[in-house]
């Protein structure tokens, strides 16, 4: 795991005072759902500071202040677009950024007004992102823990969570649904993914999505990841219309139910001994994949 540090308020009032002191008289605030790779402030009203919680993280920096200013006008919600790029100062060791705040909640099925609609958007977004030119495009690696190339990154990991949960789940459809993933070809034309694109990345304003944010593991290979959502978030009516929307065969619809079972399986693995709210919603992701895959049959 990474080893991540700790920032507060304070400190990014010293980063802004030293490096942006035109902001330095805002108030700054922790941001309540700050997530894991960075943490979060609000600056004033309407910008927001990330900082990397980790060095690895913090690889990712860079790729967002090159990449999302280009990508941000082809899209057809807001992403976030860099104001400015910091650097280590005030006992905090990486690069960080300041971008425009956007407004919205995170999504969750109780914010969702009308579940099919919010599938088609997300597939409206992917589908605008895949077109978008890969020309030098930021391939797979450590900046977003191999997004877009093969599952066989995690099967060793994915291996020994199934083996955690031998006598909790159906198994044996869980390694099917995995050998299935894994043998299923990609063709190896890149196309732009997010990388993360989860439920706490997704805003919502009335019930509809509004932005999309968090790029920090988006890059261009094979966008597979990016159809998770389909068992994560969406309903079966909602993955169906998502499917038909998006230009996928069944090879790609495959590796994506590939990424939604290994993230499901260790989170699962981690919190069986847990009824917390991720605990609860990794046996709900898994009942939906398996049940997903015995239709199939």
């Amino acid at each position: 795991m990474p080893r991540r540090v700790t920032v507060d308020a304070a400190q990014v009032r010293a980063l802004l005072s030293e490096q942006f002191p035109e902001w330095a008289g805002l108030p700054v605030r922790p941001v309540a759902e700050s997530g894991w790779d960075n943490r979060t402030f609000r600056i004033g009203d309407d910008m927001v500071a990330r900082l990397p919680s980790a060095a690895e993280y913090a690889l990712a920096v860079d790729k967002e202040q090159r990449w999302l200013p280009l990508l941000a006008p082809r899209l057809p919600v807001p992403v976030p677009v860099p104001l400015a790029k910091g650097r280590p100062g005030a006992g905090y060791p990486f690069e960080w950024s300041v971008y425009r705040w956007l407004d919205g909640e995170p999504a969750s099925a109780d914010r969702i007004s009308d579940p099919v609609r919010f599938a088609l958007d997300l597939a409206g977004f992917l589908a605008a992102l895949r077109t978008i030119d890969t020309a030098g495009g930021p391939q797979p690696g450590k900046h977003n823990w191999f997004r877009g190339a093969t599952l066989r990154t995690y099967d060793a990991q994915t291996e020994r969570a199934l083996t955690a949960l031998d006598d909790d789940i159906d198994t044996g459809a869980a390694r099917e649904i995995w050998k299935i993933a894994l043998d299923s070809p990609w063709g190896g034309t890149d196309r732009w993914f997010h990388g993360d694109f989860a439920p706490g990345n997704l805003l919502l304003d009335g019930g509809g999505l509004a932005a999309v944010i968090d790029f920090g593991t988006c890059g261009v290979g094979d966008p597979s990841c990016d159809l998770a959502i389909a068992w994560t978030s969406l309903t079966a009516d909602g993955r169906r219309a998502f499917r038909e929307r998006l230009p996928v065969d069944d090879s790609e619809w495959e590796r994506g139910r590939g990424w939604a079972l290994w993230k499901a399986l260790i989170t699962r693995a981690r919190t069986r001994d847990r009824v917390d709210e991720e605990a609860v919603n990794a046996r709900r992701v898994l009942a939906a994949i398996l049940a997903d895959h015995s239709r199939d049959r």
